[in-house]
């Protein structure tokens, strides 16, 4: 089976062999196609509003090119499907109708079904490679996840990012490999029921490699301010184009490459007044264009809390979005950290923590302290628990700390095992963070490879970001954080793989085993028809409980005690006792919780 998304710019592949090429460049006069092994120059056609295009037959699969701006500047192709010398290279003219799928029919899983794995191509391995993951994907499979998330691939600057830093959407960094690597991955995840996602940035393009300013400035506007600068061109004149790019490259990777599912970054920074928006814009395409038997998963990281993008009227055009509340509240309660975000749930972590399970966001429009007490979220109690992400840890909750550490490096270990427990078997998504399965030792740190002044800027100004940690008030404390552009700061940052055979480790990988198991067999058939919310809550500064009626009618209990001493329950067992991280069989729950524990029932 072939696949191809057909994008109205770029290098396509004719079907007698030649290649079309297209581009927007509205503020260039002239454009050139320089064909690099040849060095042949062909000049393009000018046509209306800022296109040119040129169909020749001097190029064919495999030639490497770069469009010549006005005779000044060779820049690659803003829409390559790859660049096999990086960002300031010249793009590849790529066929994608040369890789023969062999999962047909495939049609990916049902929500409900999610259980994701969120993973880093380069530091997952000690290669860092493509096919290194697919060497992984049997042991994914025997975890109980259902759905591996790659972090950001598009072409960045030098050999190392965290994928954030992208500059050339359509291209997956050839550091992993070339595009049939990333194909051959996602084939076998789907010949194992394994869906693959996709984290895409749409908010904004990295610092070192974009020429869009050169030749296209209206992909800016300076009527909007992001953390990176000018935003994105979403509603302004010459939008139009602009939303097309990243409406195209969404349905690019979900047809193209077969991905089941995409993550969009941090929603919140992109500022767009349109009518209709490109959030809601991106997503109508997507379910008005793929086949409709296809399961096709969108889920926002957005800060803002905005629950109706998760409630459009009755038609789902969002799954879910992750719930950065249900971390803040966790890590909160097992570490006792109140610094930088984790104020907002400083005074009542319990509180919040019920309020995430039972209701989705913890903020629904009250007043954050951290954002200067302006209102945070909106209502979401409405919503099913399916529409919320949880986690204990991810790439940012992880990286984003000075030194990187996971959490089992932060808080003893009864008090991780409690949250786990919580976590993997409440009926919302849960959300792995790659190695945390066997508590891994590497740290995960944030890293990247720029050079010279940028390399200088962006040290500094990541040691800046923990100016107002008290452990970091000195420069001197700040220059023990970890620099990104140190390639040993990567490899820092990698698995180690031999842990899992250490007893410490593998105790903690039999943990999640068993519990993804747990929910594979008793939480996901009752959540086949579950629509709305019907759970209640309970708390105190110490315990916990909450009640969901699933789809069946079934009621899942949780009680809970998140505290170092024992505590009164705050509701009796009931039905079956389906998992406990205290298995003594004299415990008598009725009476008492024991520090740190939790007790699952399912009653019919």
């Amino acid at each position: 089976m072939r696949r191809k998304h057909t994008m109205p710019f770029g290098a396509e592949v004719s079907d007698d062999d030649g290649v079309r090429f297209r581009l927007w460049a509205p503020k260039a006069r002239a454009i050139n196609i320089v064909l690099e092994d040849s060095k042949t120059m062909l000049p393009m056609a000018q046509l209306s509003e800022g296109w040119f295009e040129l169909h020749t037959d001097r190029a064919s699969v495999g030639s490497l090119y770069r469009f010549q701006i006005d005779g000044e500047i060779n820049v690659p192709d803003p829409a390559s499907r790859f660049q096999p010398r990086d960002v300031h290279g010249p793009s590849e003219v790529v066929d994608p109708r040369r890789f023969n799928w062999e999962d047909a029919t495939w049609r990916g899983r049902p929500w409900r079904e999610a259980i994701i794995y969120e993973l880093h191509v380069g530091a997952f391995s000690t290669e860092g490679m493509f096919a290194n993951v697919e060497e992984k994907l049997d042991y994914l499979v025997d975890l109980g996840v259902t759905a591996i998330e790659l972090m950001p691939l598009s072409d960045f600057y030098g050999g190392r990012n965290w994928g954030y830093d992208g500059v050339l959407p359509y291209a997956p960094d050839a550091s992993y490999g070339r595009p049939d690597d990333l194909k051959y991955l996602i084939q076998a995840a789907h010949s194992r029921r394994l869906m693959v996602f996709l984290d895409v940035v749409y908010n904004h393009f990295g610092p070192e490699g974009n020429y869009l300013r050169t030749y296209a400035p209206d992909f800016f506007t300076d009527r909007h301010r992001t953390p990176w600068g000018d935003g994105i061109n979403f509603d302004g004149p010459g939008s139009r184009t602009v939303r097309d790019y990243f409406i195209h490259n969404a349905l690019y990777w979900l047809e193209e490459y077969h991905f089941d599912g995409l993550r969009f970054d941090a929603v919140q920074t992109i500022a767009d007044d349109s009518h209709l928006d490109i959030l809601t814009e991106l997503a109508q395409r997507v379910r008005n264009e793929l086949p409709k038997d296809r399961h096709i998963h969108l889920v926002l990281e957005n800060d803002d809390n905005e629950a109706h993008y998760l409630d459009s009227g009755g038609r789902r055009l969002h799954d879910a979005q992750w719930n950065d509340d249900v971390h803040h509240a966790l890590h909160v309660l097992v570490t006792n950290e109140t610094a930088g975000y984790y104020v907002d749930y400083a005074d009542r972590p319990m509180r919040y923590l019920s309020r995430c399970l039972s209701e989705g966001f913890a903020y629904q429009g009250e007043h954050s302290q951290h954002r200067g007490g302006r209102l945070r979220g909106e209502q979401s109690r409405n919503l099913t628990p399916l529409s919320f992400v949880s986690f204990l840890q991810n790439h940012d909750q992880v990286g984003n700390r000075a030194f990187g550490e996971r959490i089992h490096q932060l808080a003893n270990c009864s008090a991780v095992r409690a949250a786990v427990a919580i976590l993997l078997l409440a009926p919302s998504p849960p959300l792995l963070f790659m190695g945390e399965e066997f508590a891994a030792g590497s740290q995960f740190l944030y890293f990247c490879d720029f050079h010279a002044d940028l390399a200088d800027a962006v040290r500094d100004g990541r040691r800046k970001e923990f100016v107002r940690f008290p452990e970091f008030s000195s420069s001197q404390s700040r220059a023990s954080i970890p620099d990104p552009n140190n390639a040993e700061t990567f490899e820092r940052s990698k698995l180690n793989w031999t842990e899992t055979q250490q007893p410490d480790h593998s105790a903690q990988l039999a943990l999640y085993r068993k519990l993804l198991a747990i929910r594979h067999s008793a939480i996901i058939p009752r959540l086949a028809t579950l629509e709305g919310n019907h759970a209640i809550a309970v708390w105190n500064d110490r315990s916990l409980h909450v009640d969901w009626e699933l789809a069946d009618k079934t009621t899942l209990r949780l009680l809970a005690n998140l505290s170092d001493c024992a505590a009164a329950p705050l509701a009796k067992p009931i039905g079956q006792l389906i998992y406990t991280t205290h298995d003594d069989k004299a415990l008598d729950f009725e009476r008492e919780l024991p520090a740190w524990s939790v007790a699952w029932f399912l009653h019919p």
